[in-house]
């Protein structure tokens, strides 16, 4: 970038790389850590090597756990209804729907969508290992809570074709989210009513 010194610019695209952040967000969140004490630079740079260093994935539901805690306290938990899986595209997901107090299954998570226009296909989301637990048996319900947009739909189309032959039961999350939307900034609520309206999967 013109007129910038090299560790301003490397900063700028960095932070330029991460969803939702334009080149002007990217400027200003580069010239506050400028303007912030070293401590709190430090303290920002050890948290993002943390992350990539102390943060694993659970064996089971593929949701991300704590390095060394393997499976997660949720898959962990006997309290939770083993015979009862809720699939969701993302670990914020899971937050989502734990905040609403409503569901007391186990998760699955994908850690994505099928979208053909990014090139995801159902080959880079955790979609074998949710077949594998379908395929061990015990399982009463799936419940499909992607997103309720186009990719989320047509993942969970997928999905239902893949796990009817195996589970009894394969829901989908109710039409209580607008469409569009993501699970993370719906409020309990309408969260709420999504899992109790859940309904069978129509082609």
């Amino acid at each position: 970038m013109a007129g910038l010194i090299a560790p301003v610019a490397r900063l700028i695209e960095e932070f330029s790389k991460l969803p939702g952040i334009g080149t002007k967000t990217a400027q200003r969140l580069t010239y506050h850590v400028l303007r912030a004490s070293t401590d709190d630079a430090r303290a920002l740079a050890a948290a993002l090597v943390g992350i990539k260093e102390n943060v694993a994935y659970c064996s089971v539901c593929c949701n991300i756990t704590e390095a060394g805690v393997d499976p997660c306290d949720l898959c962990a938990d006997p309290r939770r209804e083993s015979q009862r899986i809720c699939v969701v595209e993302e670990p914020l997901d899971v937050l989502a729907i734990e905040r609403t107090g409503e569901f007391r299954g186990r998760y699955h998570v994908l850690h994505g969508a099928i979208s053909p226009i990014d090139g995801i296909g159902p080959e880079r989301l955790r979609t074998r290992e949710l077949l594998d637990r379908a395929t061990a048996g015990g399982i009463d319900e799936v419940i499909l809570a992607t997103n309720p947009n186009l990719e989320g739909e047509a993942t969970a189309m997928y999905l239902a074709d893949l796990l009817r032959p195996l589970v009894a039961n394969v829901t989908r999350i109710a039409r209580g989210l607008p469409v569009g939307g993501d699970l993370e900034y719906a409020d309990d609520v309408t969260l709420i009513r999504s899992l109790q309206g859940r309904r069978a999967v129509e082609r």
